[in-house]
């Protein structure tokens, strides 16, 4: 782990980067920087009033000598300083190195027909709206609607702020299956039905971040097609981008040109592909991950949301709550909040185990 003066360093050169108005005539690069910043601005802020604490409890001490009255000073400072330590500690955890960039999202219908589709449009619906009350935007690359209004599937992307409001941090933990307990409304008989749709997430990369050599894709052009097409079905603009060394396909279809469906298409594909090693690398790694929270294997179910209950639980860490309808409505910060604070109570153990 680098030393404090390292993060200082680091720090200060960032600032006077991002000072340079050259800079920013690469939007890429800039924002890479400004990410960095944004992640070292909360440890250098407390590397400095843990540096301005201990002076000012040494001063104390000093005075104390003179005058018992201090003593009482040092108490008060000893305790903001354990404060600021713990604070230090968590932001200093090993992370993920994704956890700073944008999201691409994509949700999937399951097993259960009709309703597993109705389902994931709920589940993009939560997301939209939670979304909404971030400082966050989304923006839809792909999607295939059924014919009664659920969603076959839909891929979107969530942008966050130069300020380092990061999506996919937050976002990581959807990814797995969710599985639904209710009433469907094609079902005539009242019968309470079992289904499921997918999530799965993964960090945007820019073109520079992965570099993807055009020799190895296979691009075909076709015609948009489905509900919600009615547009953009007059031409061949729908983009099918196949990356030959894994297999991996992708497809965009939502834009009008295939141009812009096909930058969508390699921004889902850099997407992939990044989870993609990621995954095969936590596989074949001598010391595999064994988190409650994070897992490799999206096919794991993670969520269930009773209807009759009103009641979803998340069940990587046992959380259970009866307000199913809000987080239908977008409010899932709660439920977000345990999941990361389960996640970093496991990498602050791996942390302590691995200096033992």
């Amino acid at each position: 782990m680098a030393g404090a003066q390292d993060f200082v360093t680091e720090f200060l050169d960032l600032e006077n980067r991002l000072a340079d108005p050259t800079i920013h005539a690469d939007a890429s690069l800039a924002r890479r920087l400004g990410r960095r910043y944004a992640e070292l601005t909360p440890i250098v802020s407390g590397l400095r009033e843990k540096d301005q604490l201990s002076a000012d409890i040494e001063a104390a001490r000093e005075l104390a000598e003179e005058d018992p009255v201090f003593l009482e000073e040092i108490s008060a400072l000893e305790r903001t300083l354990a404060a600021v330590d713990e604070r230090l500690v968590k932001l200093l955890a090993p992370r993920d190195p994704h956890d700073s960039h944008d999201a691409i999202m994509e949700i999937k219908s399951g097993e259960g027909g009709e309703e597993s589709a109705l389902f994931a449009k709920d589940l993009f619906t939560m997301y939209t709206k939670f979304i909404d009350s971030q400082p966050w935007s989304m923006d839809v690359l792909d999607s295939q609607e059924t014919d009664l209004g659920g969603l076959k599937s839909i891929t979107f992307a969530v942008k966050g702020t130069s300020s380092g409001d990061a999506p996919y941090g937050a976002l990581k933990f959807e990814g797995g299956v969710h599985r639904v307990q209710r009433v469907p409304v094609t079902e005539s008989q009242g019968r309470i039905h079992t289904s499921a749709a997918g999530v799965m997430v993964m960090p945007e990369m820019d073109d520079t971040e992965l570099v993807i050599d055009p020799a190895e894709l296979k691009i075909d052009v076709f015609r948009s097609s489905g509900p919600g097409g009615q547009g953009v079905n007059t031409t061949d603009s729908a983009v099918r981008i196949t990356h030959l060394p894994t297999g991996t396909v992708v497809s965009c279809q939502n834009e009008r040109s295939q141009l812009q469906n096909k930058e969508s298409a390699l921004r889902m594909l850099r997407a992939r592909l990044t989870t993609l090693a990621e995954e095969e690398a936590a596989q074949s790694a001598s010391q595999a991950r064994k988190s409650q929270v994070r897992t490799v294997d999206r096919s794991e179910r993670i969520r269930t949301y009773n209807f009759p209950e009103n009641r979803i639980a998340d069940h990587r860490i046992g959380y259970k709550a009866h307000n199913l309808d809000a987080v239908l409505a977008g409010d899932i910060g709660p439920l977000m909040t345990a999941l990361q604070e389960a996640d970093l109570a496991v990498r602050l153990t791996e942390a302590t185990q691995g200096h033992s």
